[in-house]
């Protein structure tokens, strides 16, 4: 389950506009300071790969990745699905970006019973 919850967190977009996908490209902290990430394309789709984590010892490693696949439903907001291949979990994922500079990813599994939102901030 904690790693359910971490790795929903992670922050990617694939088949949005392209200036949205651009404007959340790069690195990012996540607000409980326990991951970095670094987000960018892959094949049709984005990737967010941890760059750094704070507590090795835990089910999430440098290097793990989230692709997905979300689509505009406002200014602001995109939503769709997050695969996330280590632990061959699919989750309904939404991104709400606030600034250039910070953003809230909430993720979701059995049918949205179970959910975590987390805050993001912009490293570069």
């Amino acid at each position: 389950m904690r790693s359910l919850l971490l790795m929903s967190t992670l922050v990617i977009v694939a088949a949005a506009s392209g200036a949205r996908a651009e404007g959340i490209l790069g690195d990012w902290a996540r607000g409980d300071g326990g991951a970095r990430v670094h987000i960018e394309p892959c094949g049709q789709a984005l990737c967010a790969i941890n760059t750094w984590i704070k507590d090795p010892a835990s089910s999430e490693k440098v290097g793990d990745r989230l692709v997905m696949k979300v689509q505009p439903i406002g200014p602001s907001t995109m939503k769709g699905e997050a695969y996330d291949p280590q632990r061959n979990l699919t989750l309904a994922f939404q991104i709400d970006i606030a600034s250039p500079r910070s953003m809230t990813t909430k993720g979701c599994v059995l049918g949205g019973i179970i959910c975590k939102d987390m805050g993001w901030t912009r490293l570069n």
